[in-house]
This record gives structure tokens, sequence and C-alpha cells, in this order.
């Protein structure tokens, strides 16, 4: 194991911001070449789902909602 994954140690926010910013597609090369050093590829994988199911969930009641209000 090298000592870079030794090292990496990032909150739970700063993992969740990376990936919010990655979902919209903007990202400074400075922030990319941080969250390189700082972040564990598992960390990102897992923020990643999350916030995919928080998306989809998210779009799901939105149209649940405006379908009921529509009809009603």
């Amino acid at each position: 194991m090298s000592v870079l994954a030794d090292n990496r140690k990032a909150s739970p926010f700063a993992v969740a911001k990376a990936v919010f910013w990655s979902f919209l597609g903007i990202r400074r090369k400075s922030a990319l070449e941080s969250d390189v050093v700082n972040l564990k590829p598992v960390q990102v994988i897992v923020a990643g789902i999350i916030g995919a199911a928080l998306f989809v969930t998210t779009i799901l009641l939105v149209v649940r909602y405006v379908i009921k209000h529509a009809a009603g």
C-alpha cells in the first residue's frame, strides 16, 4: 500500500461537496488535484451512490407531487 493511501483524510462534508460539484460538472483544477490527494476512492463511490439515490428520489417526489396536483 502506498504512503499516499495511508494519509488520505477527508470529512464527509468534503466528500459530499466534491461529489455534488462533480454531478454538476463544475470543478476547478485545483479542487480536483486536492480531491485526488485527500479522498479515497471508496468514499467517492459511496457518496456518489448516495447522491444518485437522493437525486432519483427527489425527482420521483417532484413528479408525484406535480401529477397529483395537476389532476385534481
